[in-house]
């Protein structure tokens, strides 16, 4: 196996195109593509569909593109190990988090701290915060999606409380709280599925006996804000999430108890990697628990 061919092929498949790659600097658009035909003719088969000045991979590819990711992430570990960064004086570190707000502080201290350090994050549902910590296409994630695999090391980083939100217009505005059974009564523009909102509200409004007029699902935060202020519907999001929004009022639900607790998550495997403990370090020492990360881990058993 040729490893600058197996490298080009990711480069490529990583940036979403040859032109795109090549303004990694890693090499030139030219050189890019003769290596991945090489790749290709070398076992006979196709880890492209060209189109036009565009590509996609095909299932093959898709398939490569996952081990490629894990064999290059191993490879950044080691380097990273050999080369000294223990002290954190650069790198980047790539986050996933249900909720920008939740991690946000965290890498707010990591960037006073560590100058030279560069962050990337993706923000998705809960579900997906954990694939993409186990399939490595993130080195941390935080989300409320509590899970048993043995591969991943978890701990608790805060708890957040789910509120109802309307528009400043809507007759709850003025109300600093309601009980579920007076949902009854109104369309409720909820999250989509794999999302722990939709999940820990859905279980509170069935052991309250209740249901909605109308469920109005929405893919992201941003979408359910947009449509409550349109007047769909009663939203629910986390308490901090919602911060001083002019257009919109929390309410607070009177009788069920929506705390959820965010946690921290990274593949067991990378807890030693120094970008990853630094997080770990960053996040106990915002909880005032700076011993948590340092000593021995857990998983939480609970799914």
């Amino acid at each position: 196996m040729n490893l600058t061919l197996l490298r080009a092929f990711h480069l490529v498949a990583h940036a979403g195109g040859f032109t795109q790659a090549a303004r990694t600097g890693a090499a030139s658009q030219p050189t890019l593509s003769a290596q991945v035909r090489a790749l290709e003719a070398s076992f006979g088969v196709t880890l492209f569909n060209r189109y036009g000045r565009g590509i996609a991979l095909t299932p093959l590819g898709q398939s490569v593109f996952a081990i490629t990711t894990r064999l290059f992430a191993a490879e950044d570990e080691a380097r990273a190990l050999l080369a000294g960064e223990r002290l954190l004086t650069r790198g980047q570190l790539r986050v996933v988090a249900d909720s920008p707000t939740h991690v946000m502080p965290l890498l707010a201290l990591l960037r006073r701290r560590h100058a030279g350090l560069t962050f990337t994050l993706r923000v998705g549902n809960s579900s997906e915060v954990i694939h993409r910590v186990l399939d490595f296409e993130a080195d941390v994630g935080v989300t409320a999606r509590q899970t048993s695999d043995p591969r991943i090391f978890s701990q608790a980083l805060r708890q957040d409380r789910l509120v109802l939100f309307v528009p400043t217009r809507h007759p709850w505005a003025r109300r600093s709280g309601a009980a579920m059974a007076e949902l009854e009564e109104h369309d409720l523009v909820i999250r989509e599925r794999g999302s722990i909102t939709r999940e820990v509200f859905e279980a509170h409004l069935a052991e309250h006996g209740v249901r909605p007029r109308r469920l109005i699902e929405v893919q992201t935060r941003e979408a359910v804000r947009e449509a409550v202020i349109a007047g769909f519907g009663v939203g629910i999001v986390f308490e901090s999430e919602l911060g001083d929004d002019a257009q919109t009022r929390a309410v607070i639900v009177r009788d069920a108890d929506l705390l959820v607790t965010e946690y921290l998550i990274c593949l067991e495997e990378r807890r030693g990697l120094p970008l990853v403990r630094g997080f770990l370090d960053a996040a106990a020492e915002i909880r005032g628990d700076i011993s948590t990360s340092r000593g021995a881990g857990h998983n939480h058993a609970k799914a």
